[in-house]
């Protein structure tokens, strides 16, 4: 008899480690997803802190480009204050395809183009980009992990006990921006 309850209670101590293993991993990705998340805001916003410099610098040069500019500000406005991965992802996407065309309309404007403060501006707002990609990407990767550890039998078990939830990827919708941009020479 004392055989049977030593074997039960192996069985418990086994079964309780491997919920505390689970749960653990499922914590570590939650967190490492969270930690994801926050290095994007970090990126976004540094790029809207760049925007109005860039955009106050181009002004006077742009006298034509002024609802562009001032779509930038709006979008600009709504990126800094969407909430939530969807809402962000979406403000985030109309204010690229808006950096964009400001991208093409300074390209137009030879004395634009070689103003030292613009071509610096430009500089650090392409840096900012290059690591927001880099963000969005760990990001999604983390998402990613997190999700299957959620789906995956057993750890899909504890996840349900204990409220873990899917996380939603940084997903690009503006067609346009999947494509690369043509160069012509």
């Amino acid at each position: 008899m004392s055989q049977v309850l030593i074997v039960i209670a192996l069985a418990a101590a086994a079964a309780i480690a491997a919920v505390v293993a689970l749960y653990n991993g499922l914590v570590r990705l939650r967190n490492e997803t969270d930690n994801a998340w926050a290095q994007i805001d970090v990126q976004l916003q540094r790029r809207h802190d760049l925007i109005p410099n860039l955009v106050e610098t181009v002004k006077g040069y742009m006298r034509h480009e002024r609802e562009l500019l001032e779509n930038i500000t709006k979008a600009r406005g709504a990126a800094v204050a969407a909430q939530g991965v969807g809402p962000q992802a979406a403000a985030e996407n109309m204010l690229t395809s808006l950096l964009g065309q400001l991208r093409v309309a300074i390209e137009a404007y030879p004395d634009l183009k070689a103003s030292a403060n613009v071509l610096a501006l430009q500089e650090e707002l392409a840096s900012t980009e290059n690591k927001l990609a880099f963000a969005r990407q760990y990001y999604n990767d983390s998402v990613m992990r997190l999700n299957t550890k959620i789906e995956s039998f057993p750890s899909n078990i504890v996840a349900g006990i204990f409220g873990f939830g899917k996380r939603e990827f940084f997903e690009i919708d503006d067609p346009g921006a999947r494509q690369a941009p043509a160069a012509s020479f």
